[in-house]
């Protein structure tokens, strides 16, 4: 009898979780709460083994034809001139900028094309309730149909609500790091590179290339204020507008952009649980392990989707098949969540003082490397000596 697994989201973890089940014979269902696939969302990289991933998935070469170009990160300062720049990596981990970036949505619609005829995709839709026979679980949805499956696996966000059925109690770890991303139109100055102005206060903004003939903005502060991503839109703007009033540079033009732009605003926070499973039902990505800001999340949730796949599928019981993905996962979650507050710190400095020391650190062409650069490859790229891929396919 052909198992079948439920999902709930359509993001990166969960079509990716499709795609390796059905390969191995599975049917699929995936929930989605948005009415349909979400195309917003910023650039995202792919490193180390989530790149080894995609390989196996052959969806690597179309991955980087669908890639931003962005040429690398550059540093400037109020007058738009170059503080420090750092090209874009040439291997699977190098860089603040990775050989491989694209936006989330190009990639989310790469997964679902290349899963919507095997899989049953069901947008406008949710789980509203679960009961756990043993066997099989029922999962009731908000149209109230009920579908069993074998397996429910919550591939969801850092705030996802779908947890709470199974994990009432998790409690997020804020960072004080206040995130707005939106699409603004491009202009003849705007270029290939990942540009980065910080601003005293902990603010920055940056502007960076897509492959769509837009750009992408971010304003990013830090704050010990708590619950903003939970205000409406008019507020979340209202705050930004007087966050960015003094900042310089290209804050003027992004401010200009936010009432026709779409917008989305995120209290970045880090997910740490003791187990990623209840019974037959099993959290996947940002639901489960979310890490914070420097980049991981993408390569996480291919690999977890991999690793759930493959160890599904090997034959063993379901709850061993849930703690042995577990086991293969935790080294390579536990070094991404490894982020230092100092870090955030010295990202986003809070005074003049210390600006102008970020400033001098970045320009100082030995530095550069040896601090900057080794920082951002000891976050963003952990993945080969921390974790080898099975080869389940040929296992099987």
């Amino acid at each position: 009898m052909t198992r079948h697994a439920l999902i709930s989201g359509a993001s990166i973890a969960g079509p990716a979780l499709a795609h390796e089940l059905n390969a191995q014979g599975w049917r699929t269902t995936v929930v989605e709460r948005a009415p349909r696939l979400r195309d917003e969302g910023q650039n995202i990289d792919v490193r180390g083994a989530g790149r080894e991933v995609l390989r196996r998935m052959d969806l690597e070469d179309a991955a980087r034809e669908a890639g931003t170009g962005e040429r690398g990160l550059r540093f400037v300062d109020d007058d738009g001139a170059e503080v420090a720049s750092f090209p874009a990596g040439e291997n699977d981990t190098a860089g603040g900028t990775a050989e491989m970036e694209i936006l989330r949505g190009e990639l989310s619609r790469l997964l679902y094309e290349r899963t919507r005829e095997r899989t049953d995709y069901r947008f406008g839709e949710q789980i509203r309730a679960l009961t756990d026979h043993g066997d099989r679980v029922t999962a009731r949805l908000a149209s109230g149909e009920e579908l069993d499956a074998d397996v429910v696996v919550v591939a969801e966000g850092t705030r996802s609500r779908t947890r709470a059925l199974v994990m009432p109690d998790v409690e997020l770890t804020e960072l004080g790091l206040q995130i707005a991303h939106l699409t603004i139109p491009r202009t003849a100055d705007d270029d290939r590179w990942w540009r980065w102005h910080s601003a005293s206060g902990s603010r920055s903004t940056s502007l960076r290339p897509d492959n769509l003939g837009t750009t992408r903005a971010m304003l990013a502060f830090l704050t010990d204020v708590r619950g903003l991503e939970a205000l409406d839109r008019d507020d979340q703007v209202a705050i930004l507008r007087r966050t960015y009033a003094d900042v310089g540079w290209q804050a003027p033009r992004v401010l200009d952009a936010l009432d026709g732009a779409p917008l989305y605003f995120d209290a970045v926070a880090q997910v740490r649980l003791p187990r990623w499973s209840a019974g037959r039902t099993v959290l996947l990505g940002d639901a489960a392990w979310a890490t914070g800001p420097f980049g991981l999340g993408t390569s996480l949730a291919l690999v977890g989707a991999y690793l759930l796949a493959g160890e599904l599928s090997g034959g063993q019981d379901t709850d061993v098949a849930l703690a042995r993905y577990e086991e293969l996962m935790r080294p390579f979650v536990d070094k991404a969540q490894d982020v230092k507050p100092i870090a955030l710190r010295a990202m986003n400095p809070r005074s003049s003082a210390g600006l102008s020391v970020q400033r001098t650190v970045l320009s100082a062409a030995g530095a550069l490397s040896s601090v900057f650069g080794g920082l951002v490859e000891k976050l963003s790229g952990p993945p080969a000596e921390v974790i080898e891929l099975p080869d389940y396919r040929s296992a099987a």
